[in-house]
């Protein structure tokens, strides 16, 4: 039961982010933003729709129960949620699950921004790995820990694309990782 409730509420956090992203987009459309890497969008939905149902066919099949260092986990669960919450509201109204770059915008440099390039892709990748632990459902973890991998090889080469050729990204962004600060650079301010 408290596997169906947490994983209840974390699909319905999803979709309340989709509606904040579709809303987003069409402000972004409404100003002029160009959509780009929609070829391996579809791929990117499908991986995130599937880890849920593989996650819960785990859990139910094979009989899983709550991991015994679930409090650990939890809390870095929680954590990753803060950092989401920082990094999405950080972007804003520029936040979107699309590459949808308005051309020349002001590349956001604030909250987790101005520590890495990446913060979101980094939150999910921890919540792919931290989700299916709590519940001891190992093989959830691997197959969609390394289909993220293969996504965002795709997705973050496009979404810098884009952003270099449509803003100040690189002169921004330059002197920051991925997705570990540089802790020997100094970050903005």
């Amino acid at each position: 039961m408290l596997f169906f409730v947490f994983v209840g509420m974390v699909i319905i956090q999803r979709l309340t982010e989709l509606v904040v992203a579709r809303k987003n987009e069409a402000w972004m459309k409404s100003k002029g933003a160009i959509e780009f890497g929609q070829g391996h969008y579809p791929a990117m939905v499908f991986i995130h729709s599937a880890f849920f149902i593989v996650l819960i066919l785990e859990v139910i099949y094979f009989d899983k129960n709550l991991s015994a260092y679930w409090p650990v986990l939890l809390a870095l669960f929680l954590v990753t949620q803060a950092m989401r919450i920082w990094a999405l509201t950080s972007l804003g109204k520029f936040w979107n699950t699309k590459i949808i770059i308005l051309p020349g915008a002001e590349v956001v440099k604030k909250g987790p921004y101005k520590i890495i390039k990446h913060p979101n892709y980094l939150i999910v990748a921890v919540e792919l790995i931290v989700i299916p632990l709590m519940f001891n459902a190992y093989f959830t973890m691997a197959i969609f820990t390394l289909l993220n991998i293969i996504i965002l090889s795709i997705r973050i080469p496009a979404e810098e694309k884009a952003l270099r050729e449509l803003t100040k990204y690189e002169s921004e962004f330059n002197n920051k990782r991925r997705f570990v600060p540089n802790l020997l650079n100094k970050c903005d301010s």
